[in-house]
């Protein structure tokens, strides 16, 4: 049986589809991304496998409709505590010896959370950055606190509209835009991470960071990843030793690789946002200098034209946006940069911005870069007023 590609496009309804795929896998794996899972044992087997620790239960509690997290503020000055999650390291990269790599909100009836999380909005140590920070509460940390060396870091989840898209944008269109000794001498030393997706560019395919929100978020194994207990730790005797939920599959994991197939090519065929062109709006950008590293268009698979405002490349971003610990190839103050498109349905939604929600506005967010952007902020800053609300308006029609 095979679903209408008619049918498929009132699952898929913000733009043309992306990838050529088969629509009964995009619609498989859109039942599988909506799935919520359950601990094991279950009578309902294929869905079960949760946790033992997790901070979601299916890939939409994350990602609703593909989007993002929704991170505007609540009335109390806080974000949501579902809409972000906390990242562990140190000086050494990733991961706490105890928490693991994330912690952990919920857990299943016989292993407790890992801790109670809070983010609240709090003063900027540098008003003229930004007027907020999103500030970081760990209550009822179920193994003691955090060792000294450990930091952690506020983590939103980014739309996935487009990264099919973006996966087809050949290594070699990314290696002519990288300049990491800056050799053109314009401020802008772009580099290649250790793969494309990500805050920090660690994942090199649409499949692999799949399956790494799979483990770390849900706990869920797969063929690549294959641990049951997901990001549990030596330390954490209970989760190792909770049931997990290969029911059986041939594979041995929670989630096969069939099933991975087609939730892959769910979220690879996810579309793009599409925005009205504004010729007047996209020569302020470029003058300013945000088009050195938000390259508005991408030659993606076959030529095909990919706008989605970035070069998938690592940036100094400097000491404001400095992060805890360094990740893969990139150093703490290296971030991936953000594609752009979509951008305006966030501000619509009253979404904040940045990887930590940390921005209310286009132009709090803007404010913030410095290192590698520092030129192209104070460019901006410079424009007169007129000129700069055209600009953002250009950005919230993304």
């Amino acid at each position: 049986m095979r679903i209408a590609v008619a049918t498929l496009a009132l699952l898929l309804p913000l733009a043309a589809l992306p990838v050529a795929a088969d629509p009964l896998d995009v619609a498989v794996g859109k039942a599988l991304f909506d799935r919520m899972w359950v601990p094991s044992p279950a009578s309902t087997r294929g869905s079960d496998g949760l946790g033992p620790l997790y901070t979601a239960r299916s890939c939409a509690g994350c990602h609703a409709g593909g989007g993002g997290s929704r991170t505007a503020a609540r009335p109390d000055g806080t974000i949501d505590p579902k809409a972000l999650v906390v990242r562990l390291g140190s000086d050494a990269g990733p991961g706490d010896p105890v928490y693991g790599l994330q912690v952990q909100t919920l857990g299943t009836a016989v292993v407790a959370p890992e801790a109670a999380v809070a983010f609240d909005l709090v003063p900027s140590p540098d008003p003229a950055l930004g007027p907020l920070v999103t500030g970081i509460r760990l209550d009822a940390l179920a193994y003691g606190a955090l060792p000294p060396a450990t930091r952690t870091e506020a983590r939103r989840a980014p739309a996935l509209h487009g990264i099919g898209l973006l996966a087809g944008v050949p290594d070699d269109a990314l290696n002519a835009l990288a300049d990491p000794a800056d050799r053109d001498g314009d401020g802008i030393s772009g580099r290649l991470g250790s793969g494309r997706f990500g805050w920090k560019a660690l994942e090199p395919t649409v499949e692999s960071q799949t399956t790494a929100a799979l483990l770390t978020d849900l706990g869920l194994s797969t063929v690549d990843r294959p641990d049951h207990a997901g990001d549990c730790t030596a330390a954490e005797a209970a989760c190792l030793r909770a049931p997990h939920g290969d029911g059986g599959h041939a594979d041995g994991v929670e989630v096969p690789a069939d099933a991975l197939r087609t939730l892959v090519a769910y979220v690879s065929a996810l579309p793009a946002p599409v925005a009205a062109p504004d010729p007047r709006g996209e020569a302020l950008f470029r003058s300013a200098g945000c088009a050195a590293c938000h390259v508005p268009e991408l030659a993606g698979a076959g030529g095909q034209p990919v706008r989605a405002f970035t070069d998938l490349l690592l940036h100094d971003m400097g000491p404001g946006l400095e992060g805890g610990f360094p990740e893969g190839e990139a150093s703490r103050a290296e971030w991936r940069t953000a594609a752009l498109w979509g951008l305006g349905r966030a501000v619509r939604h009253g979404d904040r911005l940045l990887h930590d929600g940390r921005a209310a506005t286009i132009d709090e967010a803007i404010r913030w870069h410095g290192g590698e952007a520092a030129r192209a902020r104070d460019r901006y800053r410079d424009l007169p007023p007129a000129e700069a609300a055209r600009l953002l308006a250009y950005l919230e029609g993304l």
